[in-house]
């Protein structure tokens, strides 16, 4: 009989490389994954890993093993999401994923909803990029991921997870009071050429879409600032040091020294959307979280999609 442990174990170290990054996802140590392996090995009689320098490769006969442990353990996921779990009382832990705005715009909001509601769901939130937050449910960290997908930087969806729309974003420019543009109803990229700008960190995600804006203009934007946080964007500009451009999603009220101002030709637009694994499409805590961010973001004033 197969350990189904042991068998978790495999497929920890084939997703993440090695025993130790499988350590870390499963919060054992790594000696303790390495007696997982070695039970496993016992009870199939194959080797299914093997020394590559100071790491580890899996056979080919632990490949095999280690594709038939995902099916096994998917669907394990499936009955204990469905058939084990009482659709009328969604409990237990929930481990959400969210970009940033996304927690101060759907997520808090979503919790105070399962709050007022009495939920006995208990929900952990970590604030990540959506690349790596898809990750993290795709791997098994986490059951939810709120996650965003601009126009010109499309997010590759793996195949075992189901990605469903919430609302579409939009993005401003936004200005100092003093600035030429101020007044502008909105601007075009062409517009935007010449100015010093705040940015997310180089390989972000929005500093990607900052970057495309000006694709096929023979010119990359002046980033002098790199900052994670929107509010020291508004900040900058507020100071008259920069420009920038940020989501409406989960975006402050505006100083009285910062305009937004729309961009068009093409508008900056992001959908977002939550994914979840396959497995979990009749999870009634997968349910309850998305119908009550669905709820959130339709009384968000955002763009319609």
């Amino acid at each position: 009989m197969i350990d189904i442990s042991a068998l978790r174990a495999l497929v920890a170290v084939e997703q993440h490389g090695s025993v130790v990054a499988a350590s870390d996802v499963m919060g054992f140590s790594p000696s303790a994954v390495s007696q997982q392996i070695k039970k496993l090995e016992k009870q199939t009689g194959v080797t299914v890993l093997e020394r590559n320098g100071r790491g580890v490769l899996l056979t080919e006969r632990g490949l095999a093993l280690a594709g038939y442990g995902r099916r096994i353990l998917g669907e394990l996921e499936e009955l204990q999401a469905t058939l084990l779990a009482d659709p009328a009382k969604p409990s237990g832990l929930l481990r959400l994923v969210a970009f940033s705005t996304a927690c101060r715009g759907l997520v808090g909001p979503m919790l105070g909803r399962m709050a007022a509601a009495h939920s006995t769901l208990d929900v952990t939130v970590l604030a990540e990029d959506p690349r790596e937050a898809v990750q993290r449910v795709a791997s098994g960290e986490a059951e939810l991921a709120v996650v965003h997908n601009w126009n010109s930087v499309p997010l590759v969806i793996p195949e075992n997870l189901v990605l469903e729309d919430l609302c579409i974003d939009q993005a401003d420019v936004l200005v100092n009071s003093t600035h030429a543009l101020s007044g502008s109803a909105a601007v075009e990229r062409e517009d935007l050429l010449n100015e010093t700008w705040i940015s997310t960190p180089a390989g972000a995600i929005c500093n990607e879409a900052l970057l495309q804006i000006f694709a096929g203009l023979g010119k990359v934007p002046d980033i002098r600032i790199y900052d994670p946080d929107f509010s020291t964007h508004v900040a900058m500009v507020e100071q008259g040091v920069a420009v920038a451009l940020v989501p409406r999603l989960g975006r402050p009220p505006l100083p009285d020294g910062v305009v937004a101002i729309p961009v068009i030709n093409p508008a900056q637009q992001r959908s977002v959307g939550v994914v979840y694994r396959k497995t979990m499409t009749a999870s009634p805590n997968i349910r309850i979280a998305v119908r009550m961010l669905r709820e959130v973001a339709g009384e968000l004033p955002l763009p319609q999609g």
